[in-house]
């Protein structure tokens, strides 16, 4: 029995969930592939050597202090289950033709018609508020297909996206190993560092820097109508799980048309600033045309791996991501440059030291209305236009092999908030794949625009 102590960030994530789909293809015709003993085996293992926190239950200790209680008498269970599904795989795949001369067509995972024709209405998601699980997994076996399916729903409290990712790749390394890790030979490589205080440690020493957008939201936006109190702890753990949106689309951009799209819009700027500028700007002319009227702001939001500008261990495994926004008017977006708006991104993009990170969590700790005020600010409406940009595309997803090879196809569930945009990496054709959620009308509109059409392909 113990307990783990969350840290703010962690705290802030309740409700929310991280996923993933990957696509495993037995070429072998292995009777055995993907086997749910192995998978599960493997899990059990790896949660009991490396991971307890996966197993307990979030509560208040008698400190007062938001943890994960671990009590072997009472585990917050893993759900898995293997479904049956009465169709090929195929049925639920898109094609393009490979820009990449001698491969094959690029194929994608097209999650909306999944879920119009297999007969499930959603996979589960995970969650603390009912009797479920922290982790769901799924296996999905497709008839008459060599493909299976890998899915996975994981709380956000306690991993990040880093962390999420390091977890199911010591899982696949723990299944690539099992016989060793049977008989206790075994080892990872780079074990996780699951103690919160590791990062409270870090940010011990370190000044909190002005944070532009927080000022901006106690300037510019009205107090929401809620007393917070001053003890967040009981008051996060309890927050009520995000509805994911079922508007879900994806744009894919070839290896070759990321490199045209950076050289012919913003040539001085790395690629992610380029995807997050076309983004930014067509999003909102497609607000704009619904809408028939200019929002008066855009924010574009940028996710950082805080363990890049600070003394934080790359093996942390918690929450220790944070965010930059910038809130910029509409009407300077579309009268000015791509160049301009890259510009204008990149220089908010750039406040992610340590000290920014350290102010951010102060304010959640000590002034939660504000943060309250930015979550129901950032969206899509009259008034706003709104473009979350999670870039995971340097992660290490096609690592993750359970003794069976590499996926061969990436993909995402359904996910919460609408305007926010998970950047895949596609090893197909070295490009990117844009899963994101966007209004169906607002999406037809964006569809239309001639930058769109030139670099990206329109997949669902």
């Amino acid at each position: 029995l113990h307990e783990i102590e969350l840290g703010t960030l962690d705290l802030v994530e309740f409700g929310i969930i991280l996923d993933g789909i990957y696509f495993y293809k037995n070429g072998t015709n292995d009777e055995n592939f993907m086997s749910m003993e192995k998978i599960t085996h493997s899990f059990c293992k790896l949660v009991v050597d490396h991971y307890p926190i996966v197993v307990g239950h979030p509560t208040i200790n008698a400190a007062g202090k938001g943890v994960i209680k671990v009590d072997p008498d009472n585990l917050c269970i893993p759900d898995f289950e293997e479904i049956e599904i009465d169709h090929p795989a195929e049925m639920f795949f898109e094609t393009r033709t490979n820009d990449v001369e001698g491969r094959n067509d690029v194929v994608f995972f097209n999650t909306r018609k999944f879920y119009q024709i297999s007969g499930i209405e959603q996979l589960p998601k995970a969650s603390y508020q009912r009797d479920n699980s922290a982790v769901i997994i799924r296996v999905l076996r497709f008839k008459d297909s060599s493909y299976s399916a890998f899915t996975f729903s994981l709380s956000h409290v306690i991993f990040d996206g880093i962390g999420a990712m390091a977890f199911i790749n010591h899982w696949a390394e723990y299944a690539r190993n099992l016989d060793s890790v049977e008989s206790g030979d075994y080892k990872l490589t780079n074990p996780p560092l699951i103690d919160r205080q590791i990062l409270t440690d870090s940010f011990k020493n370190v000044e909190p820097l002005d944070v532009p957008y927080i000022r901006h939201f106690k300037e510019n936006v009205p107090p929401l109508p809620i007393e917070f109190p001053s003890n967040i702890a009981p008051f996060l753990i309890n927050s009520p799980d995000i509805a994911v949106s079922e508007e879900q689309h994806l744009i894919h951009f070839s290896g070759r048309a990321l490199n045209q799209l950076r050289d012919e819009i913003v040539p001085s700027h790395t690629t992610n600033t380029a995807i997050a500028t076309l983004m930014t700007k067509n999003m909102l002319l497609a607000n704009t045309k619904v809408y028939n009227m200019v929002p008066e702001i855009s924010y574009i939001l940028l996710a950082y791996d805080c363990r890049m500008r600070s003394n934080i261990p790359q093996q942390f495994s918690g929450n220790a991501a944070g965010a930059a926004v910038a809130p910029l008017p509409s009407q300077q977006i579309i009268d000015g440059t791509y160049s301009d708006l890259a510009s204008a991104i990149k220089e908010h993009g750039a406040r992610n030291e340590s000290g920014h990170t350290k102010t951010i969590i102060e304010v959640i700790e000590n002034e939660l209305s504000v943060m309250y005020q930015a979550g129901v600010s950032m969206c899509n409406s009259p008034l706003s236009s709104y473009v979350g940009m999670t870039s995971v595309r340097y992660m290490p997803f096609y690592t993750v092999d359970f003794g069976y090879g590499a996926p061969e196809i990436l993909a995402f569930d359904y996910y919460m908030k609408e305007g926010m945009i998970r950047a895949l990496p596609n090893k197909q054709d070295g490009g990117v794949d844009l899963v994101f959620n966007f209004r169906d009308s607002h999406f037809e509109e964006l569809c239309k625009f001639d930058d769109i059409k030139k670099y990206a392909d329109v997949i669902y």
